[in-house]
């Protein structure tokens, strides 16, 4: 599978609809003209009616007075994220996209405890990637949301990637809890972390995926760096998901994979009522059109 063909897969959900907070940005009006393009969903856009038409005049045309889009009215960035997040809870929209708002405001209306989208899970970032010449995709968790997460919560951050994963057509993928070795160290929480991950999975505590680890980040993903150091198991090589310690790992390795690798991604917040497309200024429009896949495809799981 590749992000292209995770386009694909999002397109067989028939009605879907994304509600846009601040849809007053051109990278995301272009990333809704192509989904739109691909018949992936229809699009509620909150925000100041007359900058989001002016924005569609100019960079997308086609979409004026389309028939998949629906423009919002807000008198206030704060109080359009609040209808967009207002309009996915009342399931009138299946998932939450940001716009050009910042993080710490739409997160405000996502955890408002009248109307907003909580669950009383641990919110995380679940980011898939298309490394190039990889032949899978690559699950990296959490990359940008919880800051030195304890047990309790990777256990937590694990089951959203897992969900993810398995709303993607991975029904039982291969988790690696990362770290800088492979051996339990008691002088490394993360090494301690991840040996309790993997009895938790044993147990039957964290289901649907296999755990393994402490591995070190090569022995993860390549077959022969673990066969060089006699690693054994069924993840070991082949791991779907890599759980990061904490956010420098994650973070770090997320901008490798682009900036290095020129990997694509497609990222959504996990945990909450409904998937969060929490896109950067800085992605691309075909970016933030696989995250939209990525959070569609989530979102019809989560309906199942």
């Amino acid at each position: 599978m590749n992000l292209h063909s995770l386009v694909e897969k999002a397109t067989q959900w028939k009605d879907a609809t994304i509600a846009v907070a601040v849809a007053e940005d051109a990278e995301v009006i272009s990333a809704i003209s192509m989904a739109v393009e691909k018949g992936l969903a229809q699009f509620l856009l909150y925000g100041n009616k007359e900058k989001m038409e002016l924005i569609i005049r100019e960079v997308s045309p086609q979409l004026q007075d389309h028939s998949r889009i629906q423009i919002i009215d807000a008198p206030s960035v704060k109080e359009a994220a609040e209808m967009a997040v207002k309009a996915v809870n009342s399931g009138k929209a299946n998932a939450l996209m940001k716009g050009h708002v910042s993080t710490a405001v739409i997160l405000k209306a996502v955890l408002n405890k009248e109307w907003g989208l909580r669950t009383g899970n641990v919110l995380s970032h679940v980011a898939v990637f298309e490394v190039p010449d990889s032949d899978r995709l690559t699950i990296i968790t959490d990359a940008a949301m919880n800051i030195a997460p304890e047990l309790s919560q990777k256990a937590q951050i694990l089951e959203n990637a897992v969900g993810v994963a398995r709303s993607i057509g991975i029904e039982e993928p291969r988790v690696a809890p990362i770290a800088a070795v492979e051996v339990v160290n008691p002088a490394m929480q993360a090494t301690l972390d991840a040996a309790a991950l993997t009895q938790m999975n044993k147990r039957g505590q964290i289901n649907n995926c296999i755990v393994d680890g402490p591995l070190a980040l090569d022995n993860a993903i390549s077959i022969e760096a673990a066969e060089h150091k006699g690693i054994q198991n069924d993840v070991a090589g082949q791991a779907d998901i890599l759980l990061v310690p904490n956010i420098e790992t994650g973070n770090s390795l997320y901008k490798s994979l682009i900036y290095f690798a020129k990997a694509k991604v497609g990222a959504v917040i996990s945990g909450a009522k409904a998937p969060i497309v929490l896109t950067s200024r800085a992605d691309s429009a075909e970016s933030k059109l696989y995250s939209l896949a990525l959070a569609i495809c989530s979102a019809s799981n989560n309906r199942n």
